[in-house]
């Protein structure tokens, strides 16, 4: 297991992809240099490239595949709506039972629109909390990703040079050619800060429709809300008539009745995405009946149309509820524990190297900092150049131990886990962390 290496299968297709896709890639997440590993099959835990090298996948397609690939039961339910026919220009009973199922877990949930991602999920979102209050904009976290919406995305990636005051963090756009009018309708609050955060809330009260936040934001450090911060936000909201929108695309996975259970809220919109299709495209956003009446057409054109060619497909649909299912209050503690036994032995190996670094997270979900001091927000968190290269000295080098880790530094756990994967991936991050005291040593001609 050696990579990067130029005769390898996977350095080959990539040359052959520049020749059809920008780039070489069709999503930027998953884009490599010098070249991307290529998946040929997954089973379980373990995921084979067209090398044939096989790894334990800390990746999950992003946290969508909580049960790994080729799950038995996700399988059976799929091919036998297969044979039935995969997408009608009618609705299924399928989708009735999934809401259903969601509606009875999440208990702010009362009813649900199925998109076709996370994106799509979060962008209708915040198009009903337009449509129901009737007021133009929203205000979101500074780092926090809420997928490809152009307002979701303002300040994704804000930097020391243009991020500004945390009195005032300055609205930025992530993609070039972003309109003003966009930036001008998204305020950005600090993460974690509640008092900052409602000073900006209060100046623009009366035009926010909706904050949208994410309780634990993978891109902005993954970095656990406070719980003064969240209930902040939630009393703002009842106070002044803007709806709480609660990014949960990746942080259901945290509990069978998702993270607002863990946090004590109920937000007004929550939108949904990822672990709750099975493997499959999917989104949702669900909410109380009052709200989602947005999109109801029984009367005529409703307050916000929404169609989609393949939302709520029968695939997605079966694939969903056979997941779903087998998430048991049981299963969630498993993950959490094994998580929790992950970051401890994250910590020590740190410790043991007195290597500046640390693990963060919740349940299944993992992300490594390698930084001087505590990271809060995602300032505290935004990573230097020399942060950058440890991080990708560091991932690379899991790799060449047999684990596929995010490129910045997130790890997640899945269902066919067990504690001697955990003790793998342990033994992996150990290494790799070698490789990057080495690498400080040759730096500092030790």
């Amino acid at each position: 297991m050696s990579y990067p290496n130029s005769d390898s299968a996977s350095a080959k297709l990539y040359q052959r992809a520049l020749n059809s896709l920008p780039g070489g890639n069709t999503r930027t997440t998953v884009f490599m240099k010098p070249y991307p590993l290529y998946a040929s099959k997954g089973e379980g835990c373990h995921v084979w490239d067209v090398d044939g090298d096989i790894r334990i996948d800390c990746v999950n397609n992003f946290t969508s595949n909580i049960h790994g690939y080729a799950n038995p039961e996700i399988n059976r339910v799929v091919q036998e709506q297969l044979a039935r026919g995969t997408a009608f220009g009618m609705p299924t009973v399928a989708e009735i039972e999934l809401a259903e199922l969601i509606c009875s877990r999440v208990c702010s949930i009362e009813r649900v629109r199925f998109t076709n991602s996370g994106t799509e999920a979060v962008m209708m979102a915040i198009k009903a909390a337009r449509a129901f209050t009737k007021r133009p904009k929203i205000a979101k976290v500074e780092g926090s990703y809420h997928g490809s919406y152009d307002y979701a995305e303002v300040s994704l990636d804000s930097s020391p040079g243009n991020w500004g005051e945390m009195t005032a963090p300055t609205s930025v756009p992530y993609a070039e050619g972003t309109p003003e009018a966009v930036l001008a309708d998204v305020i950005t609050i600090p993460f974690n800060d509640p008092e900052r955060s409602l000073q900006i809330l209060s100046q623009h009260a009366s035009e926010l429709a909706g904050i949208l936040v994410d309780p634990l934001p993978n891109r902005a450090g993954l970095i656990p809300a406070s719980q003064a911060f969240i209930q902040g936000l939630a009393d703002f909201c009842e106070k002044n008539g803007s709806l709480l929108i609660f990014d949960e695309v990746i942080s259901f996975r945290l509990g069978y009745h998702g993270a607002q259970a863990i946090w004590n809220v109920q937000p007004h919109l929550t939108a949904l995405g990822k672990i709750i299709g099975g493997g499959f495209p999917i989104g949702a956003v669900g909410g109380k009946e009052e709200v989602m009446a947005v999109f109801d057409p029984r009367c005529g054109k409703p307050a916000l149309p929404h169609g989609g060619t393949f939302s709520a497909n029968p695939i997605s649909m079966c694939a969903g509820i056979a997941a779903l299912k087998q998430l048991t209050p049981a299963v969630y503690e498993h993950l959490a524990e094994m998580g929790e036994a992950l970051r401890l032995a994250i910590n020590h190996a740190f410790a043991a190297r007195h290597l500046p670094g640390r693990a963060v997270g919740m349940g299944s979900l993992i992300k490594v900092h390698f930084s001087e001091s505590d990271v809060t927000d995602y300032r505290s968190g935004y990573q230097s150049p020399e942060v950058a290269r440890r991080l990708s000295i560091f991932v690379k080098g899991l790799l060449n131990r047999g684990v596929v880790a995010a490129s910045y530094g997130l790890l997640v756990l899945s269902t066919p886990m067990t504690l001697s994967e955990i003790d793998s991936i342990a033994s992996a991050v150990e290494r790799a962390l070698d490789d990057v005291v080495l690498s400080l040593n040759s730096q500092s001609g030790t």
